[in-house]
């Protein structure tokens, strides 16, 4: 998630978790159990367990059952490809204009013969808030060959959050991207619809970050205006940052796009009407917005592809990924 959103970042995995949260622009340390610095401390450091076994949890839930378990054969795994019997990636990287314009994004186009090879996980294998690990330990977990950042869903309490075809939240307030179990993927308004009705309809997940960039093949007017969880603390996504976007191309054909960020001469970001221009030109039929600024990360058979703008991994919540083996 951008520096512009306020939220935990881990410093240390061992033991207790040290955490600053930029609220502000103030960092704040050892905040005392009072007033609101407890309100802060529980809303965004504390973690909040609500299921303590996500895996356990979805193989026990029936709308889970038409989740991809097959094994694929003739498994390939080059420098930047991966082919399978039932899967084909492909990672490039992207370099255009230099010094101060200079910027590099990283494409995965994905293309699936199950849907529900796309898939979604969360830190620690639980779910609820502030719970958090780093993007290539959670993809290491799950035996990923490809994974981006999500929406960094234990952020907020918010949202229409379907994952791997069981609902965990069901508060639409925002835009969201629904992926189908037939290989379809639309951008929606999460408040004219609900959880279980979009599940009835064939949905397989959500994402609930946004804004959504592409729709119908075209740029969606506007979306330099939008802003993202308008809390304290979290007003903006505007301006050249870091990013992350999932688009869908065709039946079961999907881009993920990383865009490296605050490094001048490397990459100075993109802003979102620019970052819909990279998802229009991959051919996206519709595109949205993950999270982005430090949160940025593309992992691929076993390494961070991108350059993450900490200069190392952030932890967040969730990613979307393909197994190795699909």
């Amino acid at each position: 998630m951008s520096t512009l959103h306020g939220h935990p970042r881990t410093t240390t995995r061992a033991g207790t978790k040290r955490r600053s949260f930029l609220l502000g622009g103030a960092a704040l340390l050892g905040l005392s159990a009072t007033g609101a610095s407890a309100w802060a401390l529980d809303r965004f450091v504390i973690d909040h367990t609500e299921i303590e076994d996500v895996a356990a949890y979805e193989a026990a839930s029936s709308s889970s059952s038409s989740a991809a378990t097959a094994t694929a054969t003739e498994v390939s795994v080059g420098a930047s490809t991966y082919t399978s019997s039932a899967t084909s990636i492909s990672i490039e990287t992207v370099s255009t204009g230099s010094g101060s314009d200079a910027v590099t994004y990283h494409v995965a186009d994905v293309v699936l013969s199950d849907a529900t090879a796309l898939r979604s996980a969360f830190a620690d294998n639980r779910y609820g808030t502030n719970i958090t690990a780093r993007p290539s330990e959670i993809a290491q977990s799950m035996g990923a060959v490809l994974a981006v950042n999500g929406d960094y869903y234990g952020f907020r309490e918010d949202g229409i959050l379907i994952r791997n075809g069981v609902i965990y939240r069901d508060e639409g307030v925002r835009d969201g991207i629904a992926f189908y179990t037939d290989g379809r993927a639309e951008v929606y308004d999460e408040t004219t619809t609900d959880a279980h009705s979009l599940l009835d309809a064939g949905v397989w997940s959500t994402c609930s970050f946004g804004p959504s960039l592409v729709d119908g093949g075209a740029v969606i007017a506007g979306i330099d205006q939008v802003e993202v969880d308008t809390i304290f603390g979290n007003h903006s996504i505007q301006g050249y940052q870091p990013r992350t976007a999932i688009g869908w191309v065709d039946d079961a054909h999907y881009v993920m796009v990383v865009v490296d960020g605050r490094d001048e001469g490397y990459s100075r970001g993109v802003t979102l009407p620019e970052l819909a221009g990279i998802m229009v030109s991959l051919g996206c039929q519709c595109a949205y917005n993950l999270d982005g600024g430090g949160s940025s990360a593309m992992y691929f058979n076993g390494e961070i592809v991108n350059r993450p703008s900490n200069g190392g991994e952030r932890a967040t919540s969730d990613i979307l990924y393909i197994a190795m083996g699909a």
